[in-house]
């Protein structure tokens, strides 16, 4: 039976891992060792950053809602919790493109939240 070295998949296996390399600087676009390491690093980079976007974009929906409702006079924390008190359900990213795009509509929602608070 014949020997088989495996060079055609070796040679797959590398030139996948190159190309996901590519634009690297460097070694680290050229030579499969360090554009392994290198692609092992932005993959698992790639995979936080997901999770992280989810989180930033919440935290900048918050932002937005507590800015808004200081200008109506109220706080985040009340403005929610009349909200739900008044059995309004609408998300946080709602809420936020509300504040901006229509003021008038948000402050007509602090004053349902008020409402249900008193």
């Amino acid at each position: 039976m014949a020997r088989v070295k495996g060079a055609m998949a070796t040679r797959k296996r590398h030139k996948r891992v190159l190309k996901l390399a590519k634009g690297y600087r460097g070694a680290k676009s050229k030579l499969f060792r360090t554009a392994k390491q290198a692609v092992m690093k932005s993959l698992s980079y790639a995979y936080i950053g997901r999770k992280q976007k989810k989180r930033d974009f919440r935290r900048l929906w918050i932002t937005r809602i507590s800015a808004a409702c200081k200008l109506n006079g109220t706080t985040y924390s009340k403005f929610m919790n009349g909200l739900k008190k008044a059995e309004i359900n609408m998300n946080r990213k709602m809420l936020s493109e509300i504040a901006i795009a229509d003021p008038a509509a948000f402050t007509e929602l602090v004053e349902k939240a008020n409402a249900a608070l008193n």
